[in-house]
């Protein structure tokens, strides 16, 4: 969750707590971390959120934050001399935020365009100024273009959308460049059958192919007779000639994708088919209804491949292809063709469609489907809704991982830029793939921005990040990934909160983020939470994260608590209700076991880890000599030989001199953006700025990453100090503009 230095929060004056029946309406409320955020389209943070426009080659997705640092880092000169320049970018990026968080949706040279020409009247300069000349000089270092997004409902489906329409536009690349290749050599075939017929040699034929400019120097009709005379062997088979023009056929015709160089759409031929659907059925209906053009498509596909090798054998061959069938399909011939997208959103499909979306991805097809869950905590009624998915959603992906064939993908709105190369990961995966994204847009916590609650629900571990990748190796710890959940080895989320009382002291304390302070925001569970002013805190209050472990009775009724905030920012301690405690305690527990799926805490491993220090321990109690016997003693104790030079080395040199991670530390704003990914790496020091106590603490992809959190680019990752980590090549890559 992105850290922002706000007002400190203040323990409030009156007690808040309202009337019995009166409750949910009376007070709003919201996290006391909550309070560093003011207005969010004044913070720079992931979002607004750029859908590039490319290739392929590059990220589907950007923050504008890191665009418009790359267009600082091209064309600001350093120190003084580029300060106009930096300050004027940022002021343009500002007011780009400002237009997409009041709802306006263009792409990003659109809006530079018209921010820049807002910017330029303000300034009141005359044409060619300064002014005019530093915009015009950002905006010719604008190498990215693309629709640009706010982080709400329509967020999950607008970025899975673009990211399958960018693997898609990558597949069908490869695709034309195959179907063209394979075109293009029938053709050659029919054209050299051609040029040995009859039908080749006639005297109108040959002065066609030798153009009319040079008619005079030939006699055509005497040409004619010496190349009949002097041609050699028999042309093409009339059953092969058939069957070439059939697979040409249905190469050039065929819908899967658009057409290529060499088979351009025809007036009046249908259009590409349509591979987004908005229901699993839908995807499924489609699949079966192309299903006999998909076996057409193949069958020509490996006939065109035996006739270009003059391997096709019609006796050995022609009996095949009349049994040809779907159960003859390959799972090669299969990731040729492009995989279906099917968006189920919260609140509007029903959730019967979670079963069909099970047997989608069960079938093995190459379908991906998006479940957007708005809702995660649902109503306090026992009974779920019919249009709801909630935490149904999470137990589909524990489903579907089950199955080993699918990828499958968690993670927030606030997250997916962040976990992008999972994701795209999914959509290249040749099987099936579920993609469980929540949007933080919930109706009933309006007063907490759609960003903020996706980045709770991941924080407060109800909705973690997490990947499964069948392909990705034979094992769990290959296949499943935690990353991207902040502190992976705690239970909560620790965080440092500063406020000051009412004699205006400043005050801070560590305070856990728990699935309590998420569900504190959902005004259907405010008749759970009592809000109590100062007046009314006392000894037997406890905060609630530490009354987790305990049963009530055990508590000794001390009163479970968790810092919350109202619209006036002032600190209150609100009591929560058993129902809200009992369901944390299931969260946690669901945390865990996802610790123990990514190799965090595991039970087995702890076990095997008790008996074995207890059989060490037995055994040194047992060598151990007896009391007065200094020289037995003495001789049990075993000589060890110092380590060579070069083992020493090796050890204190995990990287490369001057390639290790830094900071500028005396830049740190203290933003917590760096300690968010990993509070071992980065620790603040006595001046509240962050250091880099213990590079080994973690990944090279934490310190790549929070090197593109950082707000004011102050880290720098080096080098990668473990050269078996994954991905390497493309973290250095993205590491290079930080270094």
């Amino acid at each position: 969750m992105a850290q922002a230095s706000m007002p400190l929060a203040r323990p409030t004056d009156t007690p808040d707590a309202p009337e019995a029946g009166s409750a949910p309406e009376a007070v709003a409320l919201r996290p006391a971390l909550f309070a560093r955020y003011g207005a969010l389209e004044q913070l720079r943070y992931d979002f607004p959120l750029v859908l590039v426009e490319d290739d392929g080659d590059g990220p589907v997705l950007q923050p504008l934050t890191q665009v418009m640092d790359a267009i600082v880092r091209q064309t600001a000169a350093p120190g003084p001399a580029g300060e106009a320049l930096r300050q004027l970018v940022l002021r343009l990026e500002d007011a780009i935020r400002q237009r997409v968080a009041g709802g306006e949706s263009d792409t990003l040279a659109n809006l530079c365009r018209t921010c820049a020409a807002d910017l330029l009247a303000a300034s009141q300069e005359p044409p060619f100024g300064p002014t005019a000349t530093n915009l015009d000089r950002a905006r010719e270092a604008l190498h990215v273009d693309g629709l640009v997004i706010d982080c709400d409902g329509a967020t999950p489906k607008a970025v899975l959308a673009h990211a399958w329409k960018s693997v898609h536009a990558a597949k069908a690349k490869e695709f034309r460049k195959k179907i063209d290749g394979l075109i293009l050599r029938l053709t050659d075939i029919l054209k050299a059958d051609f040029t040995r017929s009859d039908e080749a040699h006639t005297p109108a034929a040959l002065e066609s192919a030798i153009g009319a400019s040079y008619g005079a120097a030939f006699d055509f009709h005497a040409l004619s007779r010496v190349l009949s005379r002097g041609r050699a062997g028999e042309g093409l088979p009339k059953e092969r000639e058939r069957r070439i023009h059939w697979v040409l056929f249905v190469l050039r015709s065929q819908r899967f994708y658009g057409p290529g160089r060499s088979s351009e759409r025809k007036p009046g031929q249908p259009e590409p088919h349509g591979f987004i659907f908005e229901s699993c059925a839908a995807a499924l209906d489609a699949f079966r209804e192309r299903l006999p053009a998909v076996l057409e498509f193949v069958k020509a596909l490996t006939i065109a491949e035996l006739e270009i090798e003059n391997k096709y054998r019609a006796e050995l061959h022609d009996p095949v292809f009349e049994r040809f069938d779907e159960s003859d399909l390959s799972a090669e011939q299969l990731a040729l063709l492009p995989a279906s997208l099917v968006c189920l959103r919260d609140g509007r499909t029903d959730t019967a469609e979670t079963v069909q979306a099970f047997e989608a991805l069960a079938s093995g097809l190459s379908i991906k489907v998006l479940i957007q869950t708005d809702d995660i905590l649902g109503g306090t009624s026992p009974e779920p809704s019919r249009t709801a998915f909630g935490v149904g959603s999470a137990r589909l992906a524990a489903m579907a991982m089950g199955l080993n064939s699918a990828y499958v993908f968690q993670a927030s709105s606030a997250h997916l830029c962040r976990a992008r190369e999972r994701l795209i990961a999914g959509l290249r995966h040749d099987g099936p793939a579920l993609f469980c994204v929540f949007s933080g847009a919930v109706e009933t916590a309006p007063h907490v921005a759609p960003y903020l609650l996706a980045a709770a629900a991941t924080e407060s571990r109800a909705f973690p990040t997490f990947s499964y990748d069948p392909s990705a190796g034979p094992d769990w710890a290959a296949r499943f990934d935690l990353t991207g959940n902040p502190q992976l080895t705690a239970d909560w989320p620790l965080h440092r909160l500063e406020y000051q009382d009412q004699a205006m002291q400043r005050h801070g304390e560590e305070v856990a983020f728990s699935y309590i302070d998420f569900a504190a925001c959902d005004r259907r569970y405010a008749r759970f939470c009592q809000p109590g002013a100062e007046a009314e805190w006392g000894e037997d209050m406890v905060p609630a994260s530490a009354c987790l472990e305990s049963t009530p009775e055990a508590n000794g009724g001390r009163r479970p608590y968790v810092l919350t905030v109202g619209p006036d920012d002032e600190l209150r301690r609100t009591v929560v209700d058993e129902k809200i405690i009992e369901a944390a305690r299931r969260c946690n527990d669901a945390w865990r076991r996802l610790q123990e799926l990514g190799g965090i805490n595991n039970s087995h491993a702890l076990r095997l880890l008790a008996r074995e220090r207890a059989v060490w321990e037995a055994e040194r109690e047992r060598e151990a000599p007896p009391p007065g016997a200094p020289e037995a003693a003495a001789s049990a104790v075993p000589t060890v030989e110092p380590p060579a030079e070069a083992e020493v080395a090796e050890v204190a040199e995990p990287a490369a001199a001057g390639d290790g991670p830094w900071i500028e530390v005396s830049r740190c704003t203290t933003c917590n953006e760096c300690t968010q990914i990993n509070n071992r790496i980065f620790v603040y020091n006595d001046d509240m700025q962050a250091e880099i106590v213990d590079p080994d603490a973690g990944t090279y992809r934490e310190m790549v990453e929070a090197a593109e959190s950082c707000q004011v680019s102050i880290i720098h990752p080096g080098q990668p100090r473990n050269p078996d980590e994954p991905n390497l090549e493309d973290l250095i890559a993205r590491a290079e503009s930080f270094n």
